[in-house]
Formats: C-alpha cells, structure tokens, sequence
C-alpha cells in the first residue's frame, strides 16, 4: 500500500522526514515478514508478526496528519493533528523496540529506523512550535 501523495506537497524537513520513515519501515518490514511469517515449532504463529505492519501502517499515517496539521487555519486544530503525529510516532519507537526482540535478521535495521525517528522528533519539537 502505497499512499499517493499530490504535487503540491510542502518540503518542510518533518514532512520529508516523514517520508523517509515510512519508506525505511516498509523495507524492514517486508524483510522481516519472510522470517517471522514461518510457523514455529509448536505450530502457532510468531506474535512478533504483527507489529511488523504495525510499523507500516503508523509510519504511513504521519504525513497525512502532518499535512491535516499545516492545513487547519485554527491553532486548536493544528494542535490536535500535531497530538496525533506524537501518538503514532510513540507507538512506532515502541514496535520498533518489541521487533528487536525477535529472531529475525530484519532486527538489525531497526536501530536506523530509531535513529531517524529520534531525529524525527527533534524536527517535531520545532515543528510544534511553528504551528
């Protein structure tokens, strides 16, 4: 699932950081997903399987509240989006740390995915108080 983004897009550093979460979380996931998609010897699924898309889904869910956030015209607004956008961030660092706790060779990569969401945040802090 690739969401489609408009031309008319801001190139501010967070929307572009973003970005790169989102595509950096797809590539891990669809790493991982070959590992933990094998049943294990007891037969039942792995539970870590999950949070792989977890990971996806709230990482391709940042841009449109960012976009929501710059968009509204009152500051209440903004700062509901904005309210969002740390929810999904939180959640993502912390899938991030359950996956790191797996089997897989995937587990590798997610210390970059946190390294950029920690710069992620740095950027959202200014962001913030931009809004």
């Amino acid at each position: 699932m690739i969401p489609s983004f408009p031309n008319k897009l801001p190139q501010s550093p967070i929307y572009k950081k973003a970005q790169d979460i989102f595509t950096l979380s797809r590539h891990i996931s669809n790493y991982m997903t070959d590992d933990l998609a094998v049943l294990q010897e007891d037969g039942n699924e792995d539970p870590y399987i999950y949070f792989g898309g977890d990971i996806v889904q709230q990482s391709v869910s940042l841009v449109p509240e960012i976009l929501k956030a710059e968009s509204q015209t009152y500051a209440e607004e903004k700062h509901k989006y904005a309210a969002s956008v740390t929810k999904l961030i939180n959640r993502l660092y912390k899938n991030c740390e359950r996956l790191e706790l797996t089997s897989s060779n995937g587990k590798d990569f997610l210390p970059i995915l946190r390294g950029e969401i920690k710069k992620f945040r740095k950027l959202q802090r200014h962001w913030m108080l931009t809004l």
